[in-house]
């Protein structure tokens, strides 16, 4: 809005009774008391100082309704000691401090990043994809931090550009402050649903990045270009390649000329990783790298990165790994573990499939008569459909170790022990891994329940997970626990059970 501003030119009028401006007199009282006469350009120049100053003050005024605004919530450190003496960040959560001089990077670096989404586990078979392909490109990986809780789903390029952008929580450091008792302020609405972590927090990056020799830079989850900022990286839009994808299947990613992808691939572009090697462009920016299948590698040393960051990708929390160990223990330090999701997508609608499926593999014992035993309502079952792992035929798995004879378990089984020396074997503890809120009712786990008298679940160990209950993100100041569930589910899985190393690869795979 601008403001127009008249200027009118002094008079002078004389009171009743004056001597006429025509004397002398007049003339000389006149000159003694009034004030000489300002120019427009004087005053013009006051009131640019005057408009400059209210500007000044007006600016001033509200940075300081912002702070207090953001910070009305916020507690000093006595006063949260007081309120919360027992909770402390995670001890192995490190700071992702940007460096502090231009020189830190050199201007010549070449980067590659990509858009995070969906749950734990497809993000961390997009991060392994980058790793490889960061490796074969000869490009720093800028990773973004790891959301866990409420994830973002997959969308088309720009729109997951869009969501990323708003579900920062950049702005809102005072949501986790806010004290009991007052409204939630509408745009802290939803803050402690989601929350996100460097992963270093979970896997060792540093052992990853020496064996297979990629740079990494965790950034997270804002834009690219603003955190590029942040570090003091200065590439513009004119030096980024960007492959736009518009749907999940977009791009696949081949190591050799001479291979193709299939006709009937669900992939509909091929990109060739020596020709992306060639690209000028500093930033390599890519939307989704979620999919199994979505680098095609057929170089002997391709495939030997691609083992080693996956054999890397092991959890090494220590927070994760106490928990572990104490179920470890009570299931009596030889147990079988499985993995078997079933909440969410595709994993949801194959959920009965999926759930014989591995019911099948882990039996073995004339099986379909088991089977129709258990379920002798389903008079018409066939065996079902058991495709060759071929994964797995690629890169073997060393020979399992024979189970013991007898188990001791330090928690008591579910259902009396099979005395039957055919299903003898049936008695050995079985841990399963599984995102059902509720596996105990679930009917997919019923012919669990009846075939393994010594199946648990993470629900059984509850007071073992004590250890999580004080870790505190302090990037949001949201507690940990309830989104490291799904991890800690998992590392007892692989860490612990007779079949990790199997199972491992089938959860990277699910």
């Amino acid at each position: 809005m601008s403001t127009a501003y008249t200027f009118q030119s002094p008079s002078v009028t004389l009171e009743k009774g004056a001597t006429r401006p025509g004397s002398s007199l007049s003339q000389s009282l006149m000159s003694a008391k009034q004030p000489a006469l300002q120019s427009p350009h004087s005053q013009n120049r006051k009131l640019a100082i005057l408009t400059v100053i209210l500007a000044l003050a007006s600016i001033t005024c509200f940075f300081t309704a912002y702070h207090l605004f953001t910070t009305r919530f916020a507690r000093s450190p006595s006063s949260s000691a007081l309120v919360c003496p027992h909770l402390h960040p995670a001890d192995a959560l490190p700071k992702a401090n940007p460096p502090a001089h231009d020189h830190d990077h050199d201007p010549h670096t070449k980067y590659l990043s990509y858009f995070p989404h969906s749950g734990l586990h497809n993000q961390r078979i997009a991060l392994e994809n980058a790793l490889v392909l960061a490796q074969q490109v000869n490009r720093t990986l800028l990773v973004p931090f790891l959301r866990l809780g409420q994830p973002i789903r997959y969308v088309s390029f720009e729109k997951l550009r869009r969501f990323l952008v708003l579900g920062s929580k950049a702005g809102l450091k005072h949501c986790p402050f806010v004290p009991i008792g007052i409204p939630t302020p509408d745009e802290c609405s939803g803050y402690d649903e989601w929350t996100s972590i460097p992963w270093d927090h979970l896997v060792d990056f540093h052992a990853i990045g020496e064996k297979v020799g990629v740079k990494m830079i965790q950034w997270d989850g804002s834009p690219v270009a603003e955190w590029m900022k942040k570090l003091n990286i200065n590439i513009f839009e004119a030096d980024t390649l960007t492959l736009q994808d518009v749907g999940p299947y977009d791009f696949r990613f081949l190591d050799t000329f001479d291979d193709v992808s299939p006709t009937r691939d669900k992939y509909l572009y091929s990109i060739y990783i020596p020709a992306l090697a060639q690209a000028p462009e500093r930033l390599v920016q890519i939307g989704t790298l979620f999919g199994s299948s979505r680098l095609r590698l057929r170089q002997g040393v391709s495939k030997s990165v691609r083992r080693d960051v996956r054999s890397g990708m092991v959890f090494t929390n220590a927070d994760l790994s106490r928990v572990a160990d104490t179920i470890y223990e009570t299931l009596g330090g030889v147990y079988i573990g499985a993995h078997l999701r079933v909440g969410d997508g595709q994993f949801e609608q194959r959920g009965a499939d999926n759930a014989r499926l591995v019911w099948w593999k882990l039996v073995h014992l004339e099986t379909l008569a088991l089977e129709q035993q258990l379920n002798p309502f389903d008079e018409d079952l066939d065996p079902p459909l058991i495709h060759p792992d071929v994964p797995s035929l690629r890169v073997p798995h060393p020979p399992l170790p024979p189970l013991p004879h007898t188990f001791k378990p330090q928690i008591r089984c579910r259902a009396p022990l099979h005395t039957s020396l055919r299903l003898q074997k049936l008695n050995a503890p079985l841990y399963i891994a599984t995102d059902s809120p509720n596996p105990t009712a679930d009917p997919l786990f019923s012919i669990y329940t009846k075939t393994f008298p010594c199946i648990f679940f993470l629900s059984d160990f509850t007071s073992r997970l004590t250890p999580l209950d004080a870790l505190i993100n302090p990037y949001d100041q949201v507690p940990l626990k309830e989104f490291l569930i799904p991890a800690a589910r998992e590392v007892v899985v692989t860490d612990g059970s007779t079949f990790g190393a199997f199972v491992k690869d089938i959860v990277q795979r699910g």
